[in-house]
């Protein structure tokens, strides 16, 4: 949506400045890649300690007097070694925060400018160095402690649903990039009269902001949920839900691959049918008809789908919410290392990453904050008699899985262990405690065998993840919990 006219206004108003700030270096013909590196790590982390969403590297312009003087740099040409500088920057980035140059021709002079995202949760790194800038100079954070734990108050404090995803709007643009009727669908309010009271609606859930002089911000939380194309919006492209259906038990072979193109809130619905139409079913056979039933229940999948969109790291760069279906299993990840130990999810309290992306979603109906997701999931795969759902980490992503139907039989002895301490969590939680006889309900065995249960709780026992709630007990009367509880 930014084009040479924005950009230009953009490079008047740097000009229209004092002097050079925190978050504004001005440059002639200087290009040393390792000096841009690090000015990008100086002027992201002081832009968000003096509340800028972006910083600006410009070359062209004098630093002192400000006047275009053109310049020779071509970050389009410029390489380092065999590798695009632009690409060799992002690689020494640590997190890896959005740039990116742009051409500007000013008084018939060529300018580059560099727009920087402001440092996300942590500050940035460069070359495994973070930078600051004090006045006019690039410093090395460490050695400026009281701007480190400054910054980092600052960066705490600061959350990605707040940050703008794309700014200096006017309405109708803000209108057109925004699927608005889905958000008044979804909230079940009308659609108001006019344009003014949509973007005042839109305003007061702080999807939106006013930027003065007629002008709108879109916030990241707006973009994110109800954006017509995510790809107006660079930095969150790489958020979009990718759907991923495998042939066989492994990622050799793709059949199938499709990327998300609107918000989450727009498409969720949309994306839950998606996904159900691509899983497998099973027939069942009742008292006259056949009924094809799917192997995954809606609501556990629906549950862990939403819980990866709201739970993601969106400081994680390159990287979204992945749904990839196999033969025999079915892996949602995310990227982000859990709030909560994954052994934990069930019982923990609920906490949000996102808190404002998790309330609307909430008010929208697509998740719950209470924390009873996954209590949902291990309760609808007991009722379905499947495996227990693993949820593990994976690097820095969160992953959690649900696994096609396979009797006890064929069960390993992690599969036994796992669906054993789960059953016990949900009964914990239930205020009820695990019994052979749950066990057996659990995987559908026949009372004559309760040895089987007893067999599976013995394995639990010995694996330290479920514990006699009263060892004076008889073994008839034996109840069971969680190791932790």
């Amino acid at each position: 949506m930014r084009d040479d006219v924005f950009w230009t206004s953009v490079v008047h108003e740097l000009r229209a400045l004092p002097r050079e700030t925190g978050w504004l270096e001005f440059k002639h013909n200087n290009a040393e890649p390792q000096e841009i590196g690090e000015y990008i790590s100086a002027l992201a982390n002081t832009a968000a300690l003096e509340g800028k969403a972006h910083a600006y590297l410009v070359w062209g312009i004098a630093d002192t007097t400000h006047d275009v003087i053109g310049t020779s740099f071509d970050p389009n040409t410029k390489r380092v070694g065999n590798e695009e500088l632009e690409s060799w920057l992002l690689r020494q980035l640590a997190p890896k925060i959005g740039f990116h140059f742009v051409h500007i021709t000013l008084d018939g002079r060529p300018l580059v400018l560099l727009e920087i995202d402001c440092a996300y949760r942590h500050p940035v790194q460069f070359a495994g160095a973070e930078f600051i800038r004090i006045g006019s100079y690039k410093k090395r954070l460490k050695d400026f402690q009281e701007k480190e734990r400054e910054l980092w108050r600052v960066l705490d404090a600061t959350p990605f649903e707040r940050l703008p995803a794309a700014e200096k709007l006017l309405s109708d643009e803000v209108l057109k990039l925004l699927d608005y009727p889905s958000y008044f669908d979804l909230i079940d309010r009308p659609l108001p009269d006019g344009r003014s009271a949509i973007l005042d609606a839109l305003a007061a859930d702080r999807l939106i902001e006013p930027a003065g002089g007629g002008y709108w911000n879109v916030l990241n939380v707006g973009a994110i949920l109800l954006a017509k194309q995510l790809s107006d919006f660079g930095h969150l492209q790489r958020k979009a839900v990718r759907v991923v259906v495998y042939k066989g038990k492994g990622r050799v072979e793709t059949l199938r691959e499709q990327t998300g193109a609107k918000g989450y809130a727009a498409a969720f619905k949309g994306l839950i049918d998606f996904i159900h139409g691509l899983l497998p079913v099973n027939e069942v056979i009742g008292q006259a008809l056949r009924k094809a039933v799917p192997v995954y229940p809606e609501l556990a999948l629906r549950e862990l789908v939403a819980n990866a969109l709201i739970h993601q790291d969106f400081s994680i760069t390159g990287s979204g919410p992945m749904v990839e279906i196999f033969d025999d299993r079915m892996e949602i990840t995310n990227p982000g290392l859990p709030l909560v130990d994954t052994t934990r999810m069930l019982d923990s309290p609920p906490r949000s990453r996102n808190e404002a992306l998790a309330s609307l979603m909430r008010r929208m109906g697509i998740c719950e904050e209470r924390g009873s997701g996954v209590d949902k999931v291990v309760f609808q795969t007991e009722f379905y008699q499947l495996p227990a759902p693993a949820f593990e980490v994976v690097g820095d992503s969160t992953r959690s899985t649900l696994f096609a139907p396979r009797p006890l039989t064929k069960m390993d002895q992690g599969d036994r262990v796992r669906a054993v301490y789960l059953h016990a969590c949900l009964r914990y939680v239930q205020r009820e405690f695990m019994t052979n006889t749950s066990l057996r309900e659990r995987f559908g065995i026949d009372p004559k065998n309760s040895a089987t249960a007893s067999r599976l709780i013995k394995e639990a026992l010995t694996a330290g993840v479920v514990r006699l709630h009263d060892p004076e007990a008889p073994p008839k009367l034996r109840r069971y919990v969680p190791s932790w509880a």
